[in-house]
Parts: structure tokens; C-alpha cells; sequence
């Protein structure tokens, strides 16, 4: 009886197992489905079915504020042979996870373990983010997973955006949004053109508000394109800007307009504790000598760049107040804000008027019209002098007094100014105020090119190279000016180095030193043949796979002349064909001449407002492609 029994119950259990395994296995309308998207989105090893986020609101007991609740439900499925994939969701402290799951597709617990830990970043020092994620395995073609997110948010000013695209393609996004009859909010619609972003709006069945629901269908993966325009300039999303909230009869203001953002703002710079006298002994050391303001001025603004390192913090409220000016000058760190607060009361302590600044880098669209905290993500100082406004940005190490990095250069600015605040721009500058040219001379002995390389530089381009000489680790700066210079290439060798004081950010920069060329030069029968090339600026940018616009670090304007004394016995039988392309937005000209003894091999790049956009690719890679059919052409020497 007992084997009877047992036999039955390993059948019965069997049984289960096979039931269960064939309810979360793929059908053969998911495999045929996931080969369809995986035909379409050839470079995604998983799709989203179905993504439907849920957001309500509701007050705070405890406090003043709105809270807002926001659910996300989605269907994943493997297109690919089989995947592997972190599901994540960062939070802080304003805000908490309450839910965060994965079942199969019989809504059973698929049981990945949740880890929860700090965000870890090379650019954070120390910040409140945390994410909770898990490892997510799909076995086999068409194979699905639910998942389920609920999070919370403490304050409505904190909920900034939705966006319609996610790291892997849609196939239908909704995003549901219960706005009750005491909410205030505004929906702004970014980026909508291009996209069939349908919107509909109905009372709520409970008659506690409106309900709007917006659809989209197959909705393209986030690209992965690297210096590319921040996401808020390429994807469809909706800025989320509540305004107000009524309870128990009483009307509460939040970001109605810039002047209520200001108003926050400043309450958070007026409830730091300030104790810049601290700070008097230093400044009056630094600026002692000093003939000028503007002496004086630099003085005080190159130390902050040169002495207090630059280390992000978020936590909280912190990630908006600055810390104390004393604080930031003991610690000798701090972030973007503590740096400007300091730098603010250095210039005020010596007699300037000088003042926080708000600011949104070049990664975000947005403006000061809009009332949100996403609307900036950095601060500086203005400092106001003789009529004008000066803007001083304490991270950007290696900028001189009066030029401006070019993540910052024609976006607005929110300067304090009392209870009132200051709209401003920040000026925009050509690109020839980052000039970098080069004069090479050089001669053929052998198989090898050897001669003398002067470059000068100025304004980004100048920045630029004292950003990459100082942050190379090796004690040996002649080392790491070597390998700096070269690219690491081991056929191009570096002697006798000189340079200018790379400690003065004012003065032009200027770097000389003799070169050795390897495998440039060979000869046969009574030809010799020269590559004269041999740093092919630009060969690498071609964007025949890229899908969004490509930037520069900063307007280019590059210029090399490249000098080649013709060997005697020799003369010039070919010499590679010109390159010219001229358009508004780039100059690409190249050519090679024949003067006297000597041939000049010239170039000039000029990228004139620092982006390559999407809708010129054909053009900009059809320019590429002669570029490199010059660098890869050789100078063809013929014996007398």
C-alpha cells in the first residue's frame, strides 16, 4: 500500500512540474513573435510587449506636499537564441520601492534574488542613490517575464519626467496619469513631433479628477551612441510640472512659475550657515601684490580651480543646497555648488559683486520658462564688473579668466539678485577661439621622416591638452608628455620636449620637439614613396551606424602645415589629390603643393558649431570616406 502511495505521489508531482514548466514555456505564436522582433531590432536581445505606467498623487499626512505613486507593469520577452539582463530602478531619499518583482508568465514568482545597494560612480563622491536590481535569465527564444514596480515618491517637485522610451524597444508604451480635482499640474510635451503619440483624457469613474492616457507603438530602443545630445533633445517625453494643491481649503503654491523655483532655491542658499570670515586670512594672502581687479580676480578664481577638487555630491536636499563656503575651504572638495558659494564669498570678501548662478548644462533642452528642478544641473558665479557679467565655473580646471567651457556657453542662466533673480546667457564664442595649429618640418633620412613639430594653443583646445597632461598618473612628465603626443603610437618618437609654463591658463600654449617617423618612407626601383600623414585626424568619425547627432567636446578649428624637403636627385612625380568640403556647420580642406624644394602638405578643420547633425551624416561620411582615401594616397618621389 505504502508503494502504491508513493508511486502516486511522485506521478502527481511529476505531473505538476510538467504543468508548471508548459505554463511558463514559450508558445509557438511567442517564438514566431520574438523571430519577428528579433528581425526588427536585430541588435536588442529583448523586447518590451506591453509597458503600462500608472501614476497617481496624493497628500502628505504627516507634512506639507503631494506625494506621487508610480506603478510600472511590464511583459519582457527574449527575442535573441537566449538573454541575460540587469532589471534595475534607482531611488534616493526622496523616494522608496515598495514592489519590485519578476513572475513568469503563469504569474508565479520567478524568485531572482533582489540585491539593494548604493549607486557607485566614478563622478560621485558620495550621493543618496540607491537601485535595487536583479540578474534576469531568459532560456530560450519567445521566453517571457512579468514584471511589477511600485515606487513612491516623498514630493511632486522631486517627479520631473516621463519618457515613452526604454533601454530595450516597445511595443506598446501607455502611460496612464490620474490628476485629482485638488492637483494643479501641467503635462509640457516634448519631442512629440515624428512620433504617433496618441492622448486621450476622461473624468475618473470616482469622480475625484481627470484621468489622461497616452499611447505609443513600437517605440525604438534608447540608442547607445556615445557623444550624443542629452536624452530630453531626442526622446519623446512629458515634463511633469506641478504647480499647486489645495487642502482643506488652502491653496499651496509650488513651481507656478521661475520666480517660485527661484523662491525654493534660495531658501535652501539662505539656510546654510555661512562663516566666510574664515576665509578672509586666504583671500588677503592671494590677492597681496596684486595690481589690478583683475589680478586680483584671477587670483582667486585659478586657486579655487587649482585647490579644491571637484567631487559630486547628492544627497537629498544637499544635491540643491550648496554647502558652506568655510566648509568646502577646509575640506579642500566640493561640489559644483560649494565650489561656486566659495568662490562667491573669496570675490566678495575682496570687494566684488559676485553671486550664485543657476545653471542647466548643454545635456539639458530646457530653459528657465519652465519651472522645475530639471531644468538645470550645475551652478557657477557671476561676478559683475564695469557693465558686464563675467561667469566663472570653479570645475572647469584649466579655463582662463573670460572663457567659457562650451557645456555651458549660450544656455541660460538664474542669477540670485536679492529676492528677485536675473536671466541671462552665457556667450557663445567661435570656434577659432579654441585654435590649435601646427608647423612640421621634416626631411627623409633613409626609411624615416625626422624633424621638428611647434603647435600653439588656445581656449578649449588649450584646456584641453593641460586637462589630459595633468590627469596622466606617472611622475615622469617628460613620460607623459611622450605618450601624450605620440597617441602611443611605437613608430613615432618623441625628444626634446618644450614647453611653455603649462601651470599659466592665460598665455597661448606652446610645445616643441623634435620627431622620428618609423615606416613612412620606402623605396623601389627608382621611385620613393612617402606617408606624410601620421596622425589622420578625423579617419575615425564615420557615423554610418550612429542615429543621433554626434558632439564635439568644443568647436574644432585644427590647422597643420606639414613641411617636406625633397630629397636631392629626386623630384615630384605625384602628389595625393585635394580635399575641400565647405559647408555652414564644418570646413574639411587638405592638399598637398610643390614649392620650390620643398612640398606643404596643409590641413584645416573647422567644426564650427561643435555638432555633426544626424540629417548631414550622408554628406559628413561621403567627406570622411575622401579624407581617408588622402591619408591612405603616399607622395611619390622619382631619381633624377
Amino acid at each position: 500500500m505504502k508503494k502504491i502511495t508513493m508511486v502516486l505521489l511522485f506521478a502527481a508531482l511529476a505531473f505538476q512540474a510538467a504543468n508548471a514548466q508548459k505554463n511558463i514555456d514559450p508558445t509557438t505564436e511567442d517564438i514566431a513573435l520574438a523571430k519577428q522582433l528579433r528581425e526588427k531590432h536585430g541588435k536588442d536581445d529583448v523586447a518590451v510587449l506591453s509597458s503600462k505606467e500608472t501614476i497617481s498623487f496624493e497628500l502628505n499626512e504627516d507634512e506639507p506636499g503631494v506625494a506621487v505613486n508610480h506603478h510600472i507593469s511590464e511583459k519582457l520577452m527574449n527575442i535573441s537564441h537566449r538573454a541575460d539582463i540587469h532589471k534595475y530602478e534607482f531611488y534616493d531619499s526622496q523616494s522608496e520601492i515598495q514592489d519590485f518583482s519578476m513572475t513568469y508568465r503563469n504569474d508565479k514568482n520567478a524568485h531572482f534574488e533582489v540585491k539593494d545597494e548604493f549607486y557607485t560612480s566614478n563622478d560621485l563622491f558620495y550621493n543618496d542613490y540607491r537601485v535595487k536590481y536583479m540578474e534576469v535569465t531568459f532560456p530560450v527564444q519567445g521566453y517571457t517575464y512579468n514584471y511589477n514596480l511600485n515606487k513612491k515618491y516623498k514630493d511632486v517637485k522631486y517627479f520631473t519626467s516621463l519618457y515613452f522610451n526604454d533601454e530595450y524597444p516597445i511595443v506598446k508604451k501607455e502611460i496612464e496619469i490620474l490628476v485629482p480635482t485638488w492637483l494643479e499640474i501641467e503635462f509640457k510635451e516634448m519631442n512629440f513631433t515624428g512620433f504617433d503619440v496618441k492622448k486621450t483624457s476622461k473624468p475618473d469613474p470616482k469622480g475625484k479628477g481627470t484621468i489622461y492616457t497616452y499611447t505609443l507603438e513600437n517605440v525604438a530602443a534608447r540608442y547607445k551612441d556615445e557623444s550624443a545630445p542629452g536624452p530630453s533633445y531626442i526622446y519623446p517625453h512629458l515634463l511633469v510640472v506641478a504647480k499647486s494643491y489645495t487642502k482643506e481649503g488652502k491653496k499651496t503654491t509650488l513651481f507656478n512659475s521661475t520666480a517660485d523655483l527661484y523662491k525654493w532655491y534660495k531658501s535652501l542658499v539662505d539656510s546654510v550657515d555661512e562663516n566666510p570670515d574664515e576665509l578672509k586670512a586666504k583671500v588677503y594672502e592671494l590677492i597681496a601684490g596684486a595690481k589690478t581687479d583683475e589680478e586680483k580676480i584671477k587670483k582667486l578664481y585659478y586657486w579655487v580651480q587649482d585647490n579644491i577638487r571637484y567631487i559630486a555630491f547628492e544627497d537629498g536636499l544637499a544635491g540643491f543646497r550648496p554647502d558652506a563656503s568655510q566648509n568646502v575651504y577646509k575640506k579642500r572638495y566640493g561640489d559644483c555648488k560649494g565650489m561656486a558659494n566659495l568662490m562667491r564669498h573669496m570675490l566678495k570678501i575682496a570687494g566684488f559683486d559676485a553671486r550664485l548662478t543657476w545653471i542647466g548644462t548643454k545635456h539639458i533642452a530646457y530653459d528657465y520658462t519652465t519651472p522645475s528642478l530639471c531644468v538645470d544641473n550645475h551652478m557657477i558665479c557671476t561676478l559683475f564688473k564695469d557693465g558686464k557679467k563675467y561667469f566663472l565655473d570653479g570645475t572647469e580646471k584649466y579655463n582662463s579668466f573670460g572663457d567659457y567651457a562650451e557645456r555651458i556657453q549660450g544656455k541660460e542662466v538664474m542669477i540670485e539678485d536679492g529676492d528677485k533673480y536675473i536671466i541671462a546667457k552665457v556667450p557663445v564664442t567661435p570656434a577659432a577661439s579654441n585654435k590649435e595649429s601646427y608647423n612640421i618640418n621634416f626631411s627623409i633620412d633613409g626609411e624615416i621622416l625626422k624633424g621638428k613639430v611647434q603647435g600653439n594653443l588656445i581656449g578649449e583646445s588649450r584646456a584641453y591638452f593641460l586637462y589630459g597632461y595633468n590627469n596622466i598618473k606617472n611622475d615622469k612628465k617628460e613620460d607623459v608628455l611622450q605618450n601624450y603626443l605620440s597617441r602611443g603610437d611605437k613608430n613615432f618618437s618623441i625628444s626634446n620636449i618644450k614647453t611653455s609654463n603649462l601651470t599659466d591658463r592665460d598665455i597661448t600654449l606652446t610645445v616643441e620637439y623634435d620627431a622620428i617617423l618609423r615606416n613612412r618612407v620606402s623605396s623601389f626601383d627608382n621611385e620613393m614613396y612617402v606617408d606624410l600623414d601620421y596622425l589622420e585626424e578625423m579617419s575615425g568619425l564615420d557615423f554610418k551606424e550612429r542615429k543621433t547627432d554626434f558632439e564635439f567636446s568644443y568647436k574644432k578649428d585644427y590647422e597643420s602645415n606639414i613641411t617636406l624637403a625633397i630629397p636631392q636627385g629626386y623630384t615630384v612625380s605625384r602628389l595625393p589629390e585635394a580635399l575641400v568640403v565647405d559647408t555652414k556647420d564644418y570646413t574639411l580642406t587638405a592638399a598637398y603643393e610643390q614649392e620650390g624644394s620643398t612640398i606643404v602638405y596643409k590641413k584645416h578643420f573647422v567644426i564650427k558649431n561643435g555638432t555633426i547633425k544626424k540629417a548631414d551624416f550622408a554628406n559628413w561620411n561621403d567627406a570622411i570616406t575622401k579624407l581617408k582615401k588622402l591619408y591612405n594616397d603616399q607622395i611619390t618621389l622619382t631619381k633624377l
